[in-house]
């Protein structure tokens, strides 16, 4: 019975690649009281791995949070894998904004005292007794409402790119930092205020609304399924969208493009910019905001020592690490002293953003996909030719391929012409035949990949 990862994240980021498939990033979680985490975990473990489901995932006795990556053609089967919980039928599934295969790379089930770490040790305290829930048109309507205090429950750097107009962020690292903080500034408003909240999901500001009607808020309100499931129904029902900027979200993309307002800086040059990134010393790791120039000129690096280091040999890089405990300081963003643009703002600063028509990131590769979908057969070598078994997939003129094995490397080129199964031919399909005319010779050892650009 295998209960942990077998592969690295380059082997699982190839298989994935090779197999071609479209797989959905997406989120959910439950509060719920849960007897044996441990078997829970287990048991989830070896049902999404059966089902090549990848992700991180937490478990406690107070419920679930997962975020994931699933093969589209697998998405019902793993529904099926939550609902065979009681708690968790008809359990909503947050769809990622934006789509990228290799969101996750590795299938991680851990069990914690928490789902979300709320810093709370109050045994009278229950998390479900939450606020009233919000679609996305009632939200909107709210926000007119004069005695409305809109509370963002996420942390700095995510609040930073993008957050609902007229709402307080709170610059903490943690969710657990805010809780107090809001609940001292509002001290005030119990009765005659109605609070309303936000975070990515739900999850935070659904633990934070049950918080807040504990410590005696009369009119508790949240966004139901978080800004994820908010854009969606702005989209699906033509609402303006109060929403600005980007959602930040914690896989390797750091960040869904919501709308085209800009409204945080590079915290290097103060350039308007909202691409987050870790620094490129491994040592160091530090998040936050890089224009592409200054990503260029830095080397992705957030100060000259790291951009030192990165330059000394791996070996090197390694023993200066070594024994580090980075933990949470990764996410201090603007406070770190390497950073030279470090604006503090008041929580209650009105941000003015500025509009972009097109964002462009040079550093940034154009999405795209490598589909196998054939295997060297043969290398005439008087004519220069390259004959492929196409085993999956079909190839047409006009296709940009890719000619991968090891010793022959990389090759990448337009295949403007060729024939299938010795005649002229627009599109070669499974099983055919396909040659083709290539500068260099191919080993039977090779690969060839269809390449797919996604927008």
């Amino acid at each position: 019975m295998q209960l942990y990862n077998t592969l690295s994240a380059e082997q699982r980021a190839q298989l994935i690649e090779e197999a071609g498939q479209n797989r959905i990033t997406l989120s959910f979680y439950q509060y719920a009281k849960i007897q044996d985490p441990q078997q829970f975990r287990n048991d989830l473990f070896l049902a999404w791995s059966k089902l090549d489901a990848l992700g991180r995932t937490y478990v406690a006795h107070e419920g679930i949070n997962a975020q994931m990556s699933v093969p589209a053609e697998n998405f019902e089967a793993f529904r099926e894998t939550l609902e065979a919980y009681d708690f968790m039928k008809g359990i909503r599934l947050n769809v990622a904004v934006e789509q990228d295969d290799l969101s996750f790379l590795k299938l991680t089930v851990k069990v914690r005292n928490k789902i979300v770490a709320d810093g709370l040790d109050d045994a009278t305290f229950d998390v479900t007794n939450k606020g009233i829930h919000l679609n996305a048109k009632e939200f909107n309507e709210m926000l007119n409402d004069p005695d409305v205090v809109l509370v963002d429950f996420r942390n700095h750097y995510e609040s930073e790119v993008g957050h609902f107009t007229g709402a307080i962020t709170p610059d903490v690292d943690t969710f657990r930092e805010s809780l107090p903080i809001i609940n001292e500034q509002l001290q005030d408003h119990k009765q005659n205020k109605k609070l309303l909240m936000y975070c990515t999901g739900g999850i935070r500001c659904e633990k934070a609304s049950a918080y807040f009607k504990h410590q005696g808020f009369e009119n508790v309100f949240q966004l139901e399924g978080g800004i994820i499931e908010y854009t969606r129904q702005v989209k699906a029902e033509g609402l303006e969208s109060k929403f600005i900027g980007k959602n930040f979200v914690f896989d390797h993309r750091l960040g869904e493009r919501i709308t085209d307002d800009i409204i945080a800086n590079c915290h290097q040059c103060g350039k308007p910019c909202d691409t987050h990134v870790n620094c490129a010393n491994e040592g160091c790791h530090l998040l936050f905001i890089q224009c592409d120039e200054c990503h260029e000129t830095m080397h992705g690096c957030c100060s000259n020592e790291c951009l030192d280091i990165i330059q000394l040999p791996e070996d090197e890089q390694k023993q200066i690490r070594k024994g580090v405990q980075k933990g949470n300081l990764i996410f201090k963003k603007g406070k770190s002293d390497a950073l030279k643009f470090k604006k503090e703002r008041n929580v209650f600063e009105e941000v003015i953003p500025v509009k972009v028509a097109t964002v462009t990131e040079i550093r940034k590769k154009k999405h795209e996909r490598k589909i196998l979908v054939g295997y060297g057969a043969h290398y005439f070598t008087k004519a220069s030719v390259a004959q492929f078994t196409i085993t999956n997939n079909e190839v047409k003129v006009g296709d940009e391929v890719l000619i991968a094995g090891p010793s022959t490397g990389e090759e990448r080129f337009i295949l403007e012409a060729f024939k299938v199964n010795g005649k002229d031919a627009e599109t070669a399909k499974t099983d055919d035949k396909i040659t083709f005319a290539v500068p260099f010779r191919i080993r039977l050892s090779d690969k060839l990949y269809l390449i797919k650009k996604e927008n």
